[in-house]
Parts: C-alpha cells; structure tokens; sequence
C-alpha cells in the first residue's frame, strides 16, 4: 500500500518564520495533512493542548518560550502524546543531546529536504495506521540525526 492509502496526519508546523512556516504547511497539505501553525512557544503549547496534532514540527529558537521548553511541556502533559520532531538550525551534538533531554523524538537541522519531510511522514502515517489497528510495534523512541 502506498502512504496515500493511509490516513492523513494533523500536523502543527511550529515556525516563527511566516514564509517558512507558510511553505512548510503548503507542501504538507499537499500531501493530504491536516496542518496548522503556531509562531510562539506559547501559542504551540496552547494549541496542543486544546486540540492535540499527530505530529509537532518544533522549531527551536521560538519567542515567548524556546521549542525544548515546549517539548518538555507536552511530555509533562496528560492525554494525546504527538510526535515531536525539532527542526532547527542548531545542530550541534550537545543541541540534539538537549531535544533527547527534553522528550524530541526526531531532530532535523535546516534546511531540511522537502522529500525527506514528507518521506518523514509517511513513514509516521504508516506507522500511526498501524498503531491504531494495534498490529504496529514499530516505534520512534530517542533523538536521531537526519
């Protein structure tokens, strides 16, 4: 089965950039997604919670709180966990170190691929649609390099 033949993800581009956050979302919707986007730390945490997304694209250097304070809020929080995938400038060892710290599940440095985000979700599709059928034991645990 081809990624198209599972269901589409919500996803929340968090992105203080408008135009990246803009093309980041246009791409996404192309594929089918469900996205929004937030351009503060705070308004991520907030939109989360009233509304949880599949999966969180988590800049780093956000205003008002930076993307690991976010990331380590969503983990604290109860019910619906997202996938939290930094994407970030920073990509040094010890700022992928911080994101497995604080819960990220991915860390992508920029500029990240357009065919390498959306080959990143399906795979997350297919593995979603397979969790929610209870067949899936694949997992997305750590912070990885990209």
């Amino acid at each position: 089965m081809t990624p198209d033949a599972y269901p589409p993800l919500s996803v929340l581009v968090v992105e203080d950039h408008q135009d990246v956050a803009t093309t980041t979302a246009e791409l996404l919707e192309l594929r089918g997604h469900k996205v929004r986007i937030a351009d503060s730390g705070p308004k991520a945490v907030e939109a989360v919670e009233a509304d949880p997304p599949d999966v969180v694209l988590l800049d780093i250097g956000l205003p008002g709180m930076n993307g690991w304070e976010v990331a380590e809020r969503l983990r604290k929080s109860d019910g619906k966990r997202p996938v939290v995938v930094a994407v970030t400038a920073r990509g040094a060892d010890e700022d992928r170190e911080r994101s497995a710290e604080v819960g990220v599940d991915l860390h992508l440095v920029k500029p990240v691929e357009p065919l390498a985000l959306t080959s990143l979700l399906n795979r997350l599709r297919i593995i979603m649609a397979a969790r929610q059928g209870g067949s899936g034991s694949d997992s997305l645990s750590g912070s990885r390099k990209c």
